[in-house]
C-alpha cells in the first residue's frame, strides 16, 4: 500500500513538471519571467538574444529628493549686555523756600510753574524793623569811626592816653560788627532763587504772617533730570560710571530718554542686597517731571562685530547646541558656542563663519548630509528665506 502511494506521488510530480515545461516553453506562458527565491522557473528561450534582458536602473533613480528648508546667513551687529531695573525720576536740584525769621509776606515776585533765574527775588517779607536797626547801627558806626580817628591823632601827639586810643578802636570794631549783624538779619527777609529752575505751587499769599521754617514754595531744576534705580549686587563688578542707560515711562509711551551713570552709592543696601545707581538724562524738552516711575535699561558692555542667528536655528543636543549648515546643497551639522540672547536672536561665539548659511526652519527631518533646497528666490545676507515654495495647485499658496 505504501509503495502504491509513493508511486502515485512520483507520477503526479512528473506530470506537473511536464505541464509547466510545456506552458512556459511552447504554451501560453511562453516568455514569462517567473522567479522564486532568485531562481527563474521559466527558462528563457535559447533563441532569445542577451540584449533582451531588462536595462539596468538609471543612476540616481533611488536618490532621496531634496528637502525644502529656510536658511539665512549670520547677522553682524553689536552685542549688548544689559540689565533692566525700575527707578524714579528726581530733580537735578530741589529746594523748598522757608523763612528763617517770622514775618509778614510783603510781596511775591514769581509766577507758579514758571521759570526763575538765579538771584531772582521770589518773596519779600516785611523788614521795616530790621531796616531801622541797620540805620541805627550805621549811625553808631560813623560816630565810632570819627572818635577813633580823633583819638589816633591825639595819641600821636601824646596828648590822649593810650587807653583812650584803644577804647576808641574797640568801639569802632564793635559798631562795625553791629552793622554787619543788622544787615545779615535784614537780608533774611528777602528770599531769592539759589539757581535757575522752575517754581512750584506757592503755599502762602501776600499779607500772610508766616513763622520761621514755614513752607512757601518749592523750586525744581528739571534739566537735566536724575534717575535713581537699583540693580542686584551681583552686578556690582560690572556697573561703571559713564555707562549708558535708556529710560522709558508710562507717562510717555514710545518715548525713550537717554542718559549716563554718574554716581554709584558706595554702600550696598543690606535689606534688598542691591546697589543704588544714579544717572543723568537730558530733559531739554522738559517733558519729564520728577517723581515719575521709570523703567531703566542699563548697558553694561558692548561688543562690536558680533554674529547673530535666529534662535530657531539652534538644534539642542544634550546640553550643547548645534546648527545645520548648508554646504554644496547638503546639510552639515556642527556644534556652536552661544552667547547672549536678544530680540529673538542668539549670539554665536564660535563654530560659524560670517559666510556660512544655516538652516532656520525644517530641521526636524534633516540628518547630516541630507540634500536640501532653500526656499526663496533671492538670497540676502542676514535675511531669512521666507518665500514659500510654489504650490501644486493655483491659489494654494495663499491659503
Amino acid at each position: 500500500m505504501k509503495h502504491t502511494k509513493a508511486l502515485a506521488a512520483v507520477v503526479l510530480l512528473v506530470a506537473a513538471s511536464g505541464g509547466a515545461y510545456w506552458y512556459f516553453r511552447a504554451g501560453p506562458g511562453k516568455g514569462t519571467d517567473l522567479t522564486v527565491a532568485g531562481i527563474n522557473l521559466a527558462p528563457s528561450s535559447p533563441a532569445a538574444p542577451a540584449a533582451a534582458a531588462s536595462p539596468p536602473p538609471a543612476a540616481g533613480a533611488n536618490r532621496m529628493p531634496p528637502l525644502m528648508v529656510e536658511a539665512t546667513k549670520p547677522r553682524i551687529g553689536e552685542s549688548r549686555q544689559a540689565v533692566t531695573a525700575v527707578g524714579t525720576f528726581r530733580s537735578n536740584e530741589s529746594v523748598t523756600l522757608r523763612p528763617e525769621l517770622a514775618s509778614r509776606v510783603k510781596s511775591i515776585n514769581f509766577e507758579e510753574g514758571q521759570k526763575v533765574t538765579r538771584g531772582q527775588v521770589l518773596v519779600q517779607l516785611d523788614a521795616a524793623i530790621e531796616e531801622a536797626t541797620v540805620a541805627q547801627a550805621k549811625a553808631a558806626y560813623e560816630l565810632s569811626k570819627a572818635n577813633n580817628e580823633r583819638q589816633k591823632v591825639l595819641g600821636a601827639r601824646q596828648i590822649a592816653a593810650e587807653r583812650s586810643v584803644d577804647e576808641a578802636r574797640a568801639a569802632l570794631l564793635r559798631d562795625e560788627a553791629a552793622v554787619k549783624l543788622a544787615q545779615a538779619r535784614l537780608e533774611k527777609f528777602t528770599l531769592i532763587a539759589p539757581w535757575d529752575g522752575v517754581a512750584g505751587l506757592r503755599k502762602v499769599s501776600v499779607g500772610a504772617y508766616i513763622n520761621a521754617g514755614q513752607e512757601i514754595v518749592n523750586i525744581e531744576q528739571i534739566d537735566p533730570l536724575k534717575v535713581d534705580f537699583r540693580v542686584p549686587e551681583n552686578f556690582l563688578g560690572a556697573v561703571r560710571v559713564g555707562q549708558a542707560i535708556a529710560v522709558t515711562a508710562d507717562a510717555f509711551p514710545g518715548k525713550e530718554f537717554i542718559g549716563k551713570v554718574y554716581a554709584i552709592d558706595p554702600q550696598v543696601d543690606e535689606q534688598g542686597r542691591a546697589v543704588v545707581v544714579r544717572a543723568l538724562i537730558d530733559n531739554s524738552s522738559e517733558l519729564m517731571r520728577p517723581g515719575v516711575f521709570a523703567r531703566v535699561t542699563l548697558t553694561l558692555n558692548v561688543r562690536d562685530n558680533a554674529m547673530f542667528i535666529p534662535e530657531q536655528a539652534l538644534v539642542p543636543i544634550g546640553n550643547k547646541h548645534s546648527v545645520y549648515k548648508i554646504v554644496d546643497g547638503r546639510t552639515r551639522i556642527g556644534a556652536v558656542e552661544i552667547g547672549r540672547r536678544q530680540s529673538g536672536e542668539v549670539e554665536i561665539l564660535s563654530g560659524l563663519e560670517p559666510d556660512d548659511v544655516v538652516v532656520t526652519a525644517g530641521q526636524i527631518k534633516l540628518r547630516n548630509g541630507t540634500p536640501v533646497q532653500v526656499v526663496g528666490k533671492d538670497f540676502q545676507p542676514g535675511g531669512r528665506f521666507s518665500q514659500p515654495p510654489a504650490s501644486p495647485t493655483p491659489g494654494a499658496a495663499g491659503k
